[in-house]
């Protein structure tokens, strides 16, 4: 069990034989003492080895019969970096193994590491780690992957197969609060010619190497600098995901902090204290906050990778907010009922998505331009 940050916590890991396996045929030895995991879609486990070697293992999809894409897409990752000169800029935990059968990773464990997330929940990821961030996600775009094979399939999101219409076995499977997200873009013809758009647009780019998974707890930080982790969602993509992505992880920060916000500077939540009116006022109060590490990151970017091709703000933009319908869905799939503040964040991203020129600046993505 861990807490909502994702902190590693102790685990027992005597039912997972394939991992000593693992590290027998890598010569790492055993896990000696504790070993913990931390939360996430897939089972992992992390500890000091009897060899000395601190290590984290992870296992991409689930043992005995799952698809081993994404598997295969973090192992192209390490093909693509491996005899380039790398800058110091795009770190990330070495892999010391692996074995294809069981889906298996060993990876250098980065024991002191704290999260993205973890830092930003307690204000510590500021400019100068968005602006590392901008230089790491620009260093990865810039990969030579010429005579690699890399995935070229397109990103899942957003889901076009399903704005129509769901398959009945993802309805059977569908809580009511992912019925309904769902329902609100199904019915939304304008946000769906939007979606389509975008698709278009993603089509029409130059594709460039991406993680295409990119949110802040993939980052980890060890002495203020940044390694960027979890490959499984490497492919060709638009370039614009990624820095949509981060720029739609600080918006979504923005909105989620209004009712906190203003219950601090108001007292206690009355009928009186969420007027649209307030919220909307809050609502930029926070973004005025937390748009400097947007800036900061576009900046870092740049540097790197140097003057932007046309269109890239914009597409930028409009995945920042298909990066708030997306929450809404993921937290959908947790909940009962969707709260009234997820579909209040859909809602802003439902407008970037309608006129993303709009919303260039507001959300510190100018410097792409």
């Amino acid at each position: 069990m861990v807490d909502v940050r994702g902190r590693f916590e102790p685990v027992e890991l005597s039912r997972v034989p394939e991992v000593g396996e693992l590290f027998g045929n890598l010569g790492l030895g055993e896990f000696d003492g504790a070993v913990v995991s931390r939360s996430g879609r897939n089972d992992n486990w992390a500890g000091l080895t009897s060899s000395g070697a601190r290590v984290f293992v992870k296992r991409h999809g689930e043992f005995g019969g799952a698809s081993s894409r994404g598997f295969d897409r973090a192992l192209s990752f390490e093909e693509a970096v491996a005899g380039q000169s790398i800058s110091t800029e795009l770190r990330y935990p070495a892999v010391l193994g692996y074995d294809r059968d069981s889906l298996l990773v060993a990876f250098e464990w980065l024991e002191n590491a704290r999260s993205g997330a973890d830092l930003a929940f307690d204000g510590g990821f500021g400019e100068d780690l968005s602006e590392q961030a901008g230089r790491c996600i620009a260093r990865v775009h810039g990969l030579d992957v010429g005579g690699i094979e890399i995935d070229d399939s397109v990103p899942p999101m957003p889901p076009e197969s399903i704005l129509d219409a769901l398959p009945l076995s993802q309805w059977v499977e569908s809580s009511g609060a992912q019925l309904k997200a769902l329902a609100l873009l199904q019915s939304d013809a304008a946000l769906i010619a939007a979606l389509r758009e975008l698709r278009a647009a993603e089509a029409s780019a130059g594709l460039r190497p991406g993680h295409c998974d990119l949110r802040l707890d993939q980052f980890l930080v060890v002495d203020e600098v940044l390694h960027l982790t979890d490959w499984e969602e490497f492919r060709l993509a638009d370039p614009a995901r990624d820095i949509g992505s981060f720029a739609g992880e600080w918006l979504y920060r923005a909105v989620m902090a209004i009712p906190e916000a203003l219950d601090a500077e108001q007292g206690e939540p009355g009928d009186d204290v969420y007027t649209h009116e307030a919220v909307v006022a809050q609502g930029v109060r926070e973004l005025e906050r937390l748009r400097p590490r947007i800036t900061a990151f576009c900046r870092g970017y740049r540097e790197v990778r140097g003057e932007p091709e046309a269109g890239l703000a914009e597409r930028a933009a409009r995945y920042a907010g298909w990066h708030l319908i997306e929450r809404m869905i993921a937290s959908a799939t947790q909940r009962s009922r969707t709260s009234a503040l997820d579909l209040g964040a859909a809602g802003i991203g439902r407008s970037i998505l309608l006129k993303p020129a709009a919303f260039i600046s507001i959300l510190g993505l100018g410097g792409l331009v």
